[in-house]
């Protein structure tokens, strides 16, 4: 949130229409969610002239209320109402952020004509544990009865609610950075707040040592002020901070907040006489501190700020309790550090201590601003506080400071544009921007400044600032100049569209689950590889990375189930991991019930092993795989003994299928999972040869075998005696029963014979026929008469 009358301290824009500038600045790339004029009717000034407990609650209580106009009662449950505060009073008609309507209502049968507010109830503040604590706000003893409150605390400002991209820093999330970004843009200069100060002989470096023990923390000042008056702050000072959604505390405090939101740059108060002579700045190694909040939290890895014994402060996130500066306060020790980003944001995650000044932190900082911010406390101490400042400042400087310089070409920033900007018409841009810069035989030279932490020195980001202002409204719409391609989905992708394509188009529906599982779900592993298990999990049912599908459908399938769903077809295509990241996509299908089910003339389908077989030799064929599979039975984790096999291309194993097995699923649940990743290795472009004109004879034989022997095994010995007049065969028929012996079977085949060249003789096939069938009664089966 932006204050406008706080930013015209640094630029002029008194003759600006800020509506207006709101649109000005979100076409220039920074977008103003809302322009906020403070204003709710019917909110009062009110002085609470009585304050007794509720008859009927042990927490309400009953306030005779001073309105100006009258006098009115008004239930009330905060803490702090008492007898003699004045308060911010909504009467009955207001309507308060949230549409929130305030009526004349009865409150445990006590009448309650309006409502008591806190900041936050107006929208003031943020509705956080510690604003909710505080309660109601109470206002000064000069504030008039009757008057409007928002007025008195000088909230009648202009603000800007701003959505800032993610890949901006943190420039314009205080005052001075986005009075650059309107002086950009107005093509006016800024001015920067005064800190000039006096300081007494006595030195800093006298009373105070600095001992850096870690590089996450590269640039640390400190100043040191001393007989301080702890009172309350200027009203401009206050009605800023509540502009700003803080609460104001006392100068002190609200001082530092202050700074905060005008240099962005978070900076911590110790009081000195607690700290100590000495400030260790080093990594925790299981440190326990009790914060400002009161709460004990134990450090492991933070930046942490000792006095060389023990922690003081949890760095860029909170101070200590034992160093808190309160009413008693004489002498203050200034910090203004820059911390390593990554840790504090690690720090304020895991602590759940998300603030204001973590989140700066969190972004990064300008170590110009740094300084500058540290004087300009100094001078608002010592202006507001009755502060004096001790001479000279403790530095620990590590800090890279090169200039980020980007050299290039006018033509360079017109190709990435794609328009043609005069040279000119950049240099007016760059001056707008507050670049240094310099042209050397049509090439720019360019400082970026400190303050554009999100600028790399590159041409691509300078063109990217020369665009925003020049205007993306004069950006011409040109065609790209490029071959044309066919327009179509590759790789990974194109197979999986395919895939899922064809397998609806085979009756089956997809699902998508979670890549996260349970720790119960772990089965199924016939690959035998290792799961990852997160460290901090979002919940013990998302705490493991899946290695396999199957366990995820039973989970859908169960779903169903419960909800009365008897017929589950369905599929998922997804990415699993194993324990060293490999990746590896995964087909899975799971079928239980009825495949077909035709009420009208009572046809059904079932599924069991060799329709979901089909299923997937269906998708296998139509990937152009035809021949090349096979399948190998096998006895699997977790699957019905004799009722699966793994899945081999090429003789390779790419996956398995099967029945679940009765311990895992007591219903006849039907299985599959290949890798895709496997499958698309294999792919070869399809070959493709015409129709032969000729036409083809079809002969059928059977053969009686042990119950043990596979069918393919025949069919093997059949396609390698056929040679290549043997064009199609398939099995029609597996039978058991009378003229067969116990322990056999009796399978039919139907064999297709064709020739390319020619129409074949019923004497060619019959020898051929008469060679087949020798050939497998050579390997001890017995011809079926048919």
């Amino acid at each position: 949130m932006i204050s406008l009358e706080w930013v015209k301290d640094y630029i002029d824009i008194s003759d600006q229409d800020l509506k207006e500038l709101a649109v000005k600045i979100t076409k220039a790339g920074i977008n103003v969610e809302k322009v906020i004029t403070n204003h709710i009717d019917n909110l009062v000034i009110g002085e609470v002239i009585e304050c007794i407990d509720h008859p009927d609650s042990n927490h309400l209580h009953v306030c005779q209320v001073d309105i100006g106009s009258k006098i009115t009662q008004i239930v009330c449950g905060a803490s702090n109402v008492r007898k003699g505060i004045k308060v911010i009073v909504a009467l009955p008609g207001a309507v308060l952020p949230g549409d929130f309507v305030i009526k004349a209502s009865k409150i445990r049968n006590q009448e309650s004509n309006g409502m008591i507010c806190a900041l936050f109830e107006l929208g003031l503040e943020e509705k956080t544990e510690e604003n909710y604590n505080k309660g109601i706000y109470v206002l000064d003893s000069n504030a008039k009865v009757g008057e409007d409150p928002l007025k008195y605390l000088g909230l009648d400002d202009t603000l800007y609610e701003l959505d800032i991209h993610k890949h901006r820093n943190n420039d314009c999330y205080y005052h001075i950075g986005f009075a650059y970004e309107i002086a950009s843009i107005l093509n006016r200069k800024v001015t920067l707040p005064d800190d000039s100060f006096k300081e007494i002989k006595d030195s800093i470096k006298n009373h105070f040592t600095l001992q850096v023990e870690t590089g996450k923390c590269p640039y640390y000042l400190a100043k040191m002020v001393t007989n301080i008056k702890i009172k309350e702050s200027p009203e401009f000072i206050k009605k800023r901070l509540l502009a700003a959604g803080m609460r104001p505390i006392n100068n002190v405090v609200d001082i530092s907040n202050y700074v905060m939101l005008e240099y962005g740059q978070p900076m911590h108060f110790f009081d000195k006489d607690k700290l100590g002579n000495n400030i260790l700045v080093k990594e925790a190694n299981n440190e326990k501190i009790i914060t400002l909040d009161g709460k004990e939290r134990s450090l492991t890895n933070d930046i942490v700020i000792t006095d060389g014994v023990k922690p003081v402060g949890i760095a860029g996130v909170m101070g200590g309790e034992n160093t808190e500066v309160d009413e008693n306060t004489k002498t203050i020790l200034i910090e203004s550090a820059i911390f390593d980003a990554v840790s504090i944001r690690n720090t304020a995650n895991r602590l759940d201590l998300k603030s204001e000044a973590s989140i700066r932190y969190g972004k990064g900082l300008n170590y110009e601003y740094t300084e500058k911010a540290l004087l300009r406390a100094c001078h608002l101490l010592e202006k507001y506080a009755d502060a004096q400042v001790l001479s000279d400042m403790v530095v620990h400087d590590k800090i890279d400071k090169t200039k980020k310089i980007v050299e290039f070409r006018p033509c360079e920033v017109d190709k990435m544009l794609g328009i043609t900007i005069s040279k000119e018409d950049m240099e007016k841009e760059l001056k707008r921007l507050d670049f240094e810069y310099k042209v050397y035989d049509d090439k720019f030279i360019v400082t970026i400044p400190n303050r554009r932490l999100d600028i790399d020195p590159n041409v691509n980001d300078i063109a990217e600032e020369i665009g925003r202002l020049y205007g993306y409204q004069n950006l011409v719409s040109t065609l790209p100049k490029v071959d044309i391609k066919k327009g179509e989905y590759v790789g990974n992708v194109k197979y999986r569209k395919l895939i899922s394509k064809r397998l609806r188009s085979l009756g089956l529906n997809e699902v998508k689950t979670y890549t996260l599982v349970s720790k119960d779900m772990l089965k199924f592993n016939y690959e035998n590889k290792e799961n990852i298990i997160l460290p901090n999990p979002m919940s013990s049912d998302k705490e493991v990375i899946r290695t396999t599908l199957i366990p995820s459908l039973l989970n859908v399938y169960n779903y169903n189930k419960t909800r009365k769903v008897n017929d589950v077809l369905i599929y998922e295509i997804a990415k699993t991991y194993d324990l060293n990241y490999n990746e590896d996509s995964k087909i899975c299908i799971l079928m239980k019930g009825n495949y077909i089910n035709n009420n009208w003339n009572n046809t059904k389908i079932k599924v069991d092993f060799y329709l979901i077989k089909g299923i997937l030799e269906n998708l296998l064929d139509y990937l152009g795989l035809k021949n090349r599979y096979s399948f190998k039975t096998d006895d699997i984790p977790n699957m019905h003994l004799g009722m699966s096999a793994r899945i081999l291309l090429d003789r390779k194993e790419i996956g398995i299928i099967g029945r679940i097995h009765p311990n895992d699923a007591k219903d006849e649940i039907y299985i599959c999972e290949l890798s895709m990743d496997s499958l698309i290795t294999n792919i070869k472009p399809l070959k493709y040869k015409e129709v032969s004109k000729y036409p083809s004879i079809i002969k059928d034989m059977a053969f009686i075998m042990p119950k043990d022997v596979e069918a393919v095994e025949i069919l093997n010995l059949i396609k390698k005696s056929g040679g290549r007049l043997l064009t199609n065969i398939k099995i029609f028929d597996v039978y058991e029963g009378e003229n067969i012996g116990d322990n056999e079977k009796s399978i039919a085949y139907s064999l297709e014979f064709s020739d390319n060249t020619k129409t074949l003789t019923d004497d060619e096939v019959s020898v051929l026929f008469e060679k087949i069938i020798k050939d497998v009664e050579n390997k001890g089966y017995k011809l079926r008469n048919m």
